[in-house]
């Protein structure tokens, strides 16, 4: 990906999910990944695809288990979920 399109796709990407705090990251040498980043922690990586002319960008991201938070206990429910009686 070029820097004009890398510029487009992060200016998309923070008006899309309300957050300055998303960066696209290009790698330090051709051939590597390209990275998706919040608040400087790599998140998952970017893709382009051109097929038939058009172009579109996937992003696969990456959630390690250790960062989930801990599991509930059974029949609690989770903040904000409505209680059933």
């Amino acid at each position: 990906m070029t820097p004009p399109e890398i510029d487009r796709l992060q200016t998309y990407l923070r008006k899309l999910f309300g957050s300055e705090r998303i960066k696209i990251v290009p790698p330090p040498r051709r051939g590597l990944s390209i990275e998706l980043a919040v608040n400087d922690e790599t998140i998952g990586t970017v893709h382009k695809d051109v097929d038939d002319g058009e172009t579109s960008y996937s992003i696969h991201l990456t959630v390690l288990e250790e960062d989930l938070p801990a599991p509930r206990p059974a029949g609690k429910p989770a903040v904000g979920s409505p209680v059933r009686r």
